[in-house]
């Protein structure tokens, strides 16, 4: 019995075309399961086949492929009524989602709707301080399960337990509600039917998770397993450019506590980094572009949020942000993304360190004054006019396209063994062979 592991991790601030890698390493690998082991419908993972695009904000993007069992573990939150519709969307293109494809764990926390309230408030209260949140009730749901008054996957398929811990949140948070928010209680007759309908639809994907894993290790069948994470290292809660981060871990040790997995060992830590820079909302952004450049990005790189539609801010790759994530990942592995979208640009730069008060600094610095304040230090290289999203081979790209490939390993000290090109799964080229 061989099992084979792959750690899927954004290294910037989300974004960075996971969706499309991992649906691609599913395919082309054979992998039998991904793994998702963070967040909630906050994520978006773009998956285009052809002419169907697929958004996945809680399947993990392997499930459109045949034999490949999807997990949705037990560090995401889930809004039920997401899922279902998710499942749904899914399976118009004839895709059956059975209790034998998709498996979520019991222990995962659900999304309730005084969450999506409270963040909404909440958000609006702070003004100019706002962390720029999707409004889909994440960081509330995380924070009722450091609480621990959080409701689960296993409580919300166990009606008795479910209506009394209902109950009792909503009689803390109406309060709240309309006493610090000045807003309208929830009604709990409505919230109970509504969600006890939805734990019939999800009951029988339901699945102890642990035991699951245990029954793999014990088996005498070959695994391939992709741990597919949601955003990016700069968005981690402990990792990421705080306040002004999501309310997970991201990064790899995030797989440890949110799968349901515990024995891993990885034979490839695959950090995925779009070509340039971009983040959503609010925070520091220290090669930021703000000139017809940054539009060019936006404009034909198609930057808006794939969740939120929210126009995402672009600006030049920043190798000390990508040297940071290096390390806190152990990344082994570089899939570079979005190449595609800097043809045309006659000349790119890359931040290759930071400047402030006259020093120099060529790693990041996770300090928000110190990032509000520094300038990027760039390095000029030459562009390319060439179309790329047709060619397949490395060697056939534009020289200047490979210098700036090769700059990215030579600062970064890891391999970009592939390459995207495009938004299609066929759009992509394999420079080492990762499995």
């Amino acid at each position: 019995m061989v099992i084979k592991s792959v750690a899927i991790i954004g290294t910037q601030w989300g974004d960075e075309g996971k969706g499309k890698i991992v649906d691609f390493i599913t395919k082309k690998y054979n992998i039998t399961h991904v793994v998702r082991y963070s967040g909630g419908n906050n994520a978006g993972h773009t998956i285009i086949v052809g002419d169907k695009k697929i958004v996945c904000h809680l399947l993990p993007s392997g499930i459109i492929n045949p034999g490949t069992i999807c997990i949705i573990g037990n560090g995401v939150v889930i809004d039920p009524e997401v899922l279902i519709k998710e499942i749904q969307k899914i399976e118009m293109l004839n895709i059956k989602i059975t209790s034998d494809k998709l498996k979520i764990s019991e222990n995962a926390h659900i999304i309730m709707p005084y969450h999506k309230q409270i963040e909404l408030k909440s958000e609006e209260s702070k003004g100019r301080n706002k962390i720029g949140t999707t409004g889909r009730g994440i960081g509330p749901t995380y924070a009722d399960k450091i609480n621990r008054i959080g409701i689960r996957i296993g409580d919300l398929i166990n009606k008795e337990i479910f209506s009394n811990k209902l109950k009792k949140n909503l009689e803390f948070y109406n309060k709240l509600l309309i006493s610090i928010y000045n807003g309208d209680p929830i009604n709990y007759e409505k919230v109970l039917e509504e969600y006890i309908n939805y734990a019939e639809i999800i009951r029988p994907f339901v699945e102890n998770v642990n035991h699951y894993f245990f029954k793999l290790l014990n088996s005498n069948s070959d695994y391939i397993i992709i741990f597919e994470g949601a955003q990016g290292t700069l968005l981690d809660i402990d990792y990421g450019t705080y306040p002004y981060v999501t309310s997970s871990n991201s990064t790899l040790g995030g797989i440890f506590t949110g799968s349901g997995f515990g024995n891993i060992q990885f034979n490839k830590i695959i950090g995925i980094a779009k070509a340039y820079s971009t983040r959503v909302g609010n925070g520091p952004f220290p090669t930021e572009l703000k000139d017809d450049i940054g539009k060019y990005l936006q404009n034909k790189g198609k930057e808006f949020g794939s969740t939120t539609g929210r126009p995402r801010r672009c600006g030049w790759l920043d190798i000390p942000i990508l040297k940071y994530s290096v390390n806190i990942n152990n990344i082994n592995s570089i899939v570079l993304t979005k190449l595609d979208v800097l043809s045309g640009i006659k000349k790119l730069k890359i931040c290759t360190k930071y400047e402030l008060d006259g020093k120099e600094f060529d790693y990041f610095i996770n300090n928000q004054t110190f990032l509000d304040n520094c300038r990027p230090v760039l390095e000029e290289i030459g562009g390319w006019e060439e179309d790329i999203t047709n060619i397949k081979e490395f060697e056939k790209l534009p020289d200047n396209c490979k210098k700036y490939i090769r700059k990215i390993e030579e600062m970064t000290k890891v391999p970009v063994d592939i390459i995207s090109t495009g938004p299609d799964r066929n759009q992509t080229i394999i420079r080492n062979e990762i499995l």
